[in-house]
């Protein structure tokens, strides 16, 4: 500590570059200090910097690093603890996240201690070194701040512990799931609605949900004990009802299931299974020789879609795109509204049907398919649909929001079913298969560019800048975090540089990747990455205009 005092004191009112002189390791009393990358000058991205504290010095509490989803709490916990113990120091910041849980780069427990990874921005007056201001900063301030977060005496445990029981419990709630034959579970009492469209915060005084008693079940936690509340079963799931009584958020708090939540979040008791995947149409997007045969047949003038490729996706084939890459992916369940549907992949009706004759239309319907992925696929389906009661007949479950909370209207859906028939036919014109794989070709996805220059800028959850490409990530409604997307751009070309020239398995490949350590995923010491789901990565590499996908070999019996 006292050399880098006496650095700072010595580059006093040089110019900005000589701060680059700090780079290196600096020892205090508890914990080790590393400088990894110095910023050019004030108004570049800030200093990246590492305090180590050992596990002796530290002190964590039992059941802090075991097992794996409390230690994850814990890390997340800890950069939480530094955010707030920061707050008052804006030139120091950690990547500490919102209302979700995730696997973050900004705290990590390695061999010797607990790591904090954060950034500095490194005072100045124009380009002026303020080495005294530096000293204040990196000698007085920071420490205060590590040690606030990471020192026994100053720790709330007991905050810790809650954290982490929570977390564990979702974990256990959503590994649950499959055995209990469920593909979803809300628990009762929980807070579904928002504040606003960007505060993810609960609304305050929002209706506390409650689950019907024919759709209550009680799943167990290790912590919580027995919480009760609405299982949603595995098959073909129906939430309907009138405009702006809660269908679509309840949707919403499902799709972000697959994600554990902060304690009082009101969704930390809501989870899903971690394949589930959000479906959408999206105009003009890219697609990669995708097989929408099965929902798109062939296109005017004999133009066939079994390796379909365009680089501006109409509504239709692109939402039939997302289910075929979510089926390539291994998705259940399949979630859906129809709000962000386009109409004519979801339904065509008895007096479409008699104007335009089916040799006329292309589209296969999601009506038409929705049993077939249940019942020869395996794979379930939510969907919120409050225009259409062609779906009734299909649907095992129908759950109907009032005032935000669920009834269970299956039984009068069934007979609505029986008792009105909707004259319309099944247009489906052979059964339904998975989709053929495809070969990915690992040179095709190089953030370098035409110009050789690497480009991997992250514009929040909103899109991603790779290489020549500019990827609109909007309609990727499971991404909530740009941590995400900026682990994203490191991960996308990892199999070309591996030396790996073609995957024929993508989903496999990058799924065996993702479940490496950090410190085999990064290259250098980013304290703001957030590990990535599958179905992130593989919908932001089909959306990447550069890729290039081949047909893999035709399945056995095709």
């Amino acid at each position: 500590m006292k050399r880098l005092q006496s650095l700072l004191l010595g580059i006093d009112g040089k110019g900005y570059k000589a701060y680059r002189q700090l780079t290196g390791t600096y020892r205090f009393d508890d914990f080790r200090l590393q400088v990894d990358h110095v910023q050019g000058d004030p108004f570049a991205s800030p200093s990246r910097m590492r305090a180590v504290m050992p596990w002796s010095e530290a002190g964590l509490p039992d059941g802090a690093r075991e097992p794996a989803s409390r230690e994850r709490a814990a890390r997340d916990w800890l950069g939480r603890a530094f955010r707030e113990a920061a707050r008052e120091t804006p030139d120091i910041r950690i990547d500490a996240g919102g209302q979700t849980v995730l696997d973050r780069t900004a705290v990590l427990f390695t061999g010797d201690g607990v790591e904090l990874r954060f950034t500095v921005n490194l005072p100045a007056k124009g380009r002026t070194i303020l080495g005294k201001t530096a000293r204040d900063l990196l000698c007085r301030t920071l420490p205060r701040i590590v040690r606030a977060t990471l020192r026994p005496e100053y720790r709330d445990d007991d905050a810790l512990r809650g954290h982490c029981d929570t977390v564990e419990d979702q974990g256990a709630l959503r590994s649950s799931l499959a055995e209990a034959g469920l593909v979803a579970f809300v628990a009762d009492d929980s807070i579904l609605p928002r504040r606003s469209g960007v505060d993810d915060r609960p609304l305050e005084e929002a209706v506390a949900f409650r689950a019907p008693e024919s759709l209550r079940v009680t799943l167990d936690a290790p912590n919580a004990g027995a919480i009760a509340g609405l299982g949603i079963p595995a098959g073909i799931t129906l939430v309907v009802g009138g405009g702006f009584h809660g269908k679509s958020t309840l949707l919403s708090a499902v799709q972000n299931g697959v994600y554990d939540h902060l304690p009082g979040d009101g969704r930390d008791r809501v989870v899903a299974r971690d394949e589930a995947v959000k479906l959408r149409a999206e105009d003009g997007r890219a697609v990669h020789a995708m097989d929408l045969s099965p929902f798109i047949k062939e296109l005017p003038f004999g133009k066939s879609t079994r390796a379909f490729s365009t680089a501006l996706a109409s509504g239709s084939t692109s939402q039939a795109a997302a289910l075929q890459e979510a089926l390539e992916l291994g998705a259940d369940p399949l979630l859906v509204d129809e709000d962000t549907s386009a109409t004519n992949f979801m339904i065509r009706d008895a007096r479409m049907q008699a104007l335009v004759a089916r040799e006329e239309e292309p589209i296969t319907p999601f009506v038409d398919r929705i049993a077939e992925l249940r019942d020869r696929l395996g794979v379930s389906t939510i969907l919120v649909m409050g225009g259409s009661g062609d779906y009734f007949g299909a649907a095992d479950t129908v759950i109907q929001m009032h005032d935000y909370q669920p009834r269970d209207v299956t039984a009068e859906a069934h007979r609505i079913a029986r008792e009105y028939d909707t004259a319309r036919h099944m247009e489906a014109p052979e059964p339904l298969r998975a989709p053929r794989p495809r070969v990915l070709a690992t040179r095709s996805v190089d953030p370098a560019g035409k110009r050789g220059k690497r480009r991997v800028k992250v514009r929040g959850v909103e899109s991603l800048e790779f290489g020549d490409d500019v990827v609109d990530l909007r309609a990727l409604e499971q991404l909530v975090d740009p941590s995400q997307v900026r682990a994203i751009g490191l991960l996308l070309p990892a199999a070309g540089a591996a030396g790996v020239a073609d995957v024929d398995d993508v989903p496999a490949w990058f799924r065996a990747h993702l479940q490496r350590p950090w410190e085999e995923l990064t290259g250098r010491p980013d304290g703001d990455l957030v590990r990535p789901r599958l179905a992130e990565v593989m919908a932001v590499l089909n959306r990447l205009r550069s890729a290039r996908f081949r047909p893999g070999a035709t399945p056995p019996g095709e």
